[in-house]
């Protein structure tokens, strides 16, 4: 197997969330069906993409070591019920690496907060995730826009979920993914301050080693992603076209965002 260089690299890193036959209306739009998603990694497999963990790519351009030839990132959001009950069957047949980012107050357990949009794993489920060989995440605990919280709450965000992981699984999360892909540079450090050795955005991009540990972007995969438009994900073709409505829906809720964040801001000063 051949290695790219580091510096070169441009890596899909594709974001799913729930994997079902039947999902909830809140999920819909970003779930996939099984029948999809076992399609999508036989395509993988038959383009001789090697998937590896979020762990994986961010240790090798941290140490400058090869990567493995057309490497690809699979990731999950959130900690789905379908992505054991589908999506391990189908990674276990093909031997791929994934990452699923789990909120924590969503799962169902003793943490649970009762906020899940869908039906979630639970712990034992999450352990049977791991002892696969698939690399547990965090994503917050309650799922909240973490650029605008204080930072108390942020921090709290970011190390209950670590904590809980740890206690549940054994070992502390080492990646994290910012739950509604949003972050700032306040966000960042704290996610770095906290234990977490790198993070995953969305931005609809490929990931490359120039975004930095804490900013690797990755492309959505939903119900409404067909064959063609997957292949050209994988492939790194055309993403820039797939998602300019997204990119420009995304670019004008940052505008209203930093406006909020101004008038917080303002507001606090003058308390």
């Amino acid at each position: 197997m051949a290695d790219v260089s580091v510096a070169d690299a441009r890596v899909p890193v594709l974001m799913y969330h729930a994997v079902a036959a039947d999902p909830g209306r809140a999920t819909r739009a970003l779930s996939v069906t099984p029948r999809a998603f076992a399609g999508q990694m036989a395509a993988i497999a038959e383009r001789g993409l090697t998937p590896v963990s979020t762990a994986h790519l961010a240790a090798a351009w941290r140490f400058g070591r090869p990567l493995p030839d057309r490497p690809v990132l699979i990731t999950f959001d959130d900690g789905y019920e379908g992505v054991h009950r589908y999506a391990l069957p189908v990674l276990a047949e093909h031997g791929f690496p994934a990452t699923v980012f789990v909120t924590t107050g969503w799962l169902r357990g003793p943490y649970d907060t009762g906020g899940a949009p869908d039906t979630m794993l639970d712990w034992e489920q999450t352990r049977e995730l791991a002892a696969a060989g698939v690399e547990i995440g965090g994503h917050s605990h309650t799922h909240p826009q973490l650029d605008q919280l204080g930072e108390e709450r942020l921090r709290f965000e970011l190390i209950h979920c670590k904590e809980i992981i740890a206690d549940r699984l054994g070992a502390a999360p080492a990646s994290f993914a910012y739950p509604y892909g949003y972050s700032d540079r306040r966000v960042r450090r704290a996610v770095r301050e906290t234990g977490y050795a790198q993070a995953l955005a969305v931005g609809n991009g490929l990931a490359h080693r120039r975004q930095g540990p804490y900013a690797l972007r990755r492309v959505t995969v939903r119900r409404s992603t067909g064959p063609e438009e997957f292949a050209r994900l994988v492939e790194g073709r055309a993403i820039g076209r797939a998602f300019a409505g997204d990119r420009a829906l995304t670019k004008g809720y940052a505008v209203l965002r930093r406006a909020r964040q101004v008038r917080r801001g303002t507001a606090a000063a003058g308390a």
